[in-house]
């Protein structure tokens, strides 16, 4: 067992996900199969404190102080190999009293207190959400159950409590558990060291693994813990291995800290650069840009920080900051006389004749102020609606056809189906579901090919797929909360839609904006590649460490894994 050499690589690994976490079980793994701290020759075996404790329960049970009952025993490879001076026994032997708490009568105020599933947190116990038992339930408890310095709390029940276990220290008096939390008092042997083993991977996803397999309510009962078996170390191991364990526990939680303080640091200097993008100086926004570009991939640790980025870079486009400007550009102001063109050419209906007139939006109803060249027009004016050719189709009705076109939803492709309503490059646009408000995929995207479209995107057409691409990352950009009605079922109609302001630039501007964006977007892509793959390698880094401490291996294969 190589541990030092785990800590020796550990600032490569730090960053890696879980790794502290898997360091913290990681020891405990150690200390319970006898490999964290070293064995003494001259320590007293565990089969002779085994006899102590015999004798010391016998005689409580004939003072009538506890009940003693006779347990199986434990095979001596039970879970894995211990060292010679260990023994495999059960939790039951090595305690003077297991059992589950009552269900008391609540008092509304000045009763003692009851400790509760939610009080007993890894953290150590919690009595500020404890209920209040009656003077007359209190009554009626015997002294045993009583809590006692040391005796350990182990939940009982509920998904995501059941197994945790603390150690009491100096309780309250008439401090009782109700019926949710196991009481477990040790008899001759350090209780530490069982909370130690009770919290290893080896029950503790024992524990988890029934409770996440049944539909029902999985319990801890008294007699499961009773035969939980126990490698029991001699008592001087006992609390060598609690120091060793206390010692590295606490480096893991300066690790942690560190690691936070870590991500803290960046978080806030990646959150001030990008804040610098989002609300310019325009006296320093090229240097803060050339900053943001530069910094930022240092900056990001975690697949947030891009997503953020991109949300930045998409902000700037449709700001005008993203891309220089050039005089020479036909103004924004011709391309709507082009689109109301367009419109008015392809009007089959009175109301598609109204629709070729086009104003630009001026005053108090726009959000931001643009360059010189650029245009404020509603949505509705600039883009062709397409929503009445949607069909939607059941799923049962799709699960009978052939799968050969895209069927598209308000997220993107949902399914295939045998036949396609459109044949040409067209915008569609998410109209309801939560990831309007969420944004956890892009609200706005260009299909293509032939394919299906149900009826929650709206379908829209324009000038061209190279303007449709600048509407696109337009709504992508903005915040579309106030065009959104509902929140149990957030929904986009098209009149909220058609009344969003689009900023327009000049359509050779639009083309170089939507150039650098798809340039920017694809090293963003390469930084979460990079990302995923600085995380694969820690994984496997960490994994090679600990499969080395745990059983060394030749060095040349944990260079290979490196």
């Amino acid at each position: 067992m190589n541990a030092d050499r785990l800590l020796e690589h550990y600032e490569r690994i730090a960053d890696a996900p879980d790794a502290i976490a898997r360091l913290r079980r990681f020891i405990l793994d150690l200390a319970v199969r006898g490999k964290l701290v070293p064995q003494d020759a001259s320590d007293e075996p565990a089969s002779e404190l085994l006899k102590r404790i015999a004798k010391e329960k016998a005689r409580l049970a004939k003072a009538g102080e506890i009940k003693d009952k006779s347990l199986p025993p434990v095979d001596e490879d039970a879970e894995f190999d211990v060292p010679p001076t260990w023994r495999w026994t059960r939790l039951g032997t090595v305690t003077s009293y297991i059992q589950r708490g009552k269900s008391p009568k609540y008092a509304a105020s000045e009763g003692s207190l009851v400790v509760s599933q939610k009080c007993v947190q890894w953290r150590g116990l919690d009595l500020s959400v404890a209920k209040q038992i009656t003077v007359e339930s209190l009554a009626d408890y015997e002294d045993i159950r009583f809590l006692r310095d040391g005796d350990l709390l182990w939940n009982s029940t509920g998904t995501g409590t059941i197994g945790r276990i603390i150690r009491l220290v100096e309780p309250p008096e008439k401090l009782v558990c109700d019926s949710h939390v196991t009481v477990v008092r040790c008899l001759e042997v350090e209780p530490e060291y069982i909370r130690i083993w009770l919290r290893s991977d080896h029950v503790f996803e024992l524990i988890e693994g029934r409770a996440a397999g049944s539909t029902n309510q999985v319990e801890l009962t008294a007699q499961m813990a009773i035969n939980q078996v126990v490698p029991l170390p001699p008592l001087a191991e006992q609390y060598r291995i609690v120091a060793k364990v206390d010692e590295l526990m606490a480096l893991c939680d300066r690790l942690e800290a560190a690691r936070a303080g870590r991500e803290a640091a960046r978080d806030r200097l990646a959150a001030a650069s990008l804040a610098r993008l989002n609300a310019p100086d325009p006296e320093s926004f090229q240097a803060d840009a050339r900053f943001a570009l530069h910094a930022l991939p240092a900056l990001t640790a975690r697949p947030d920080q891009i997503k953020a980025l991109r949300q930045t870079i998409l902000n700037l486009a449709v700001r005008g900051k993203l891309v220089p400007q050039d005089a020479n550009d036909e103004p924004a102001s011709e391309l709507l006389k082009g689109i109301a063109a367009d419109k008015a050419e392809r009007a089959i209906s009175a109301r598609d004749r109204r629709a070729t007139k086009i104003r630009q939006l001026v005053g108090d109803g726009v959000p931001f102020p643009l360059p010189s060249n650029w245009v404020w027009a509603s949505f509705g004016d600039i883009t062709i609606s397409r929503d009445g050719e949607r069909i939607p189709v059941s799923r049962e009705d799709r699960e009978q056809r052939a799968k050969v076109y895209d069927y598209y939803g308000a997220s993107g492709v949902i399914d295939k189906i045998d036949g396609f309503l459109f044949d040409k490059p067209l915008l569609l646009i998410g109209e309801d579901g939560a990831n309007l408000i969420n944004r956890s995929t892009p609200i706005a995207f260009i299909a293509r090919g032939k394919y299906w479209v149900n009826n929650h995107a709206h379908v829209l057409d324009g000038l061209s797929e190279g303007f449709l691409r600048y509407v696109e990352l337009f709504i992508n950009a903005i915040d579309l909360k106030p065009y959104v009605t509902g929140t149990a079922q957030p929904k986009m109609n098209q009149a909220k839609m058609n009344s969003i302001p689009v900023a327009l630039p000049p359509l050779a501007e639009q083309h170089r904006i939507v150039a650098k964006i798809d340039a920017l977007m694809a090293l963003c892509d390469r930084l979460e590649a990079s990302l995923t793959a600085t995380a694969a390698t820690r994984r496997r880094l960490l994994d090679a460490l600990l499969a080395e401490a745990l059983a060394p291996a030749d060095d040349r294969e944990l260079e290979a894994a490196e």
